[in-house]
């Protein structure tokens, strides 16, 4: 018997990122890395977004950026009612004139609760999956949060691709972050193998140095905030 789906619903929820996607056994979607390219450079969605704003406002509707967008930034500039999950279709509109998106990086801090820890993770990957399906270039963000989230926060990235992570904030510039942050890098490595570790930020830190001589590359980014201290000279 056919079960019926209920006239009237809507999909607050946005099950229909996940449509075709597989799962892991914590009901993770699987986000498969599609871009082929390392990025030649990284902005931020506010960057983004002032950029594509410019463009349409110059009548250049067929502009294309090569930079990849990331979203290491201050998650309220994202997220909630007016930000990139909830308005999905505006915010594809942008993403399509760039080179390819580092998926969101939907917070998982340490005081949170563990359930959202879990939303955040599997919000990270139906967003990217989605992406990818609209033809986005994506590479997976990796965020861990203490050692229970290990169990999760790396479900639904491939192995042996190119992930990213972030340093700027807190981990692991500062010290009392830093052996977590530490930690969760060498069970990144352990689990998911990646050949190739984009960082948005500094990576001047020993952790980064043990994984290049384990043959891992780790290519750094300069932060906007770096950019703007330094006049756009090198990394922090």
């Amino acid at each position: 018997m056919e079960e019926k789906i209920r006239t009237g619903c809507k999909d607050v929820w946005n099950a229909f990122m996940c449509y075709g996607a597989e799962f892991t056994e914590h009901d993770i979607p699987f986000c498969p890395t599609t871009a082929s390219v390392i990025p030649t450079s990284i902005i931020t969605w506010d960057e983004a977004k002032a950029i594509y704003k410019r463009n349409i406002s110059h009548k250049k509707k067929d502009f294309m950026e090569d930079s990849f967008v990331c979203f290491y930034i201050d998650d309220y500039k994202f997220d909630g009612q007016r930000g990139i999950w909830f308005n999905s279709n505006q915010t594809l509109e942008v993403l399509r004139h760039f080179s390819g998106v580092i998926t969101p990086d939907f917070s998982t801090y340490q005081d949170f609760p563990e359930p959202i820890k879990i939303y955040n993770t599997y919000r990270m990957r139906a967003y990217g999956y989605w992406l990818g399906k609209n033809g986005i270039a994506v590479i997976n963000n990796v965020r861990w949060g203490t050692s229970e989230t290990w169990e999760y926060c790396f479900d639904g990235i491939s192995t042996n691709s190119i992930v990213a992570v972030g340093t700027v904030g807190g981990s692991p510039r500062k010290l009392e972050d830093r052996k977590r942050f530490d930690g969760g890098l060498v069970e990144l490595i352990r689990v998911l193998h990646p050949h190739t570790i984009i960082v948005y930020g500094s990576a001047n830190y020993p952790c980064f140095e043990c994984l290049k001589n384990q043959g891992v590359e780790v290519i750094s980014y300069p932060s906007k905030t770096c950019v703007a201290f330094k006049g756009g000279r090198g990394n922090e």
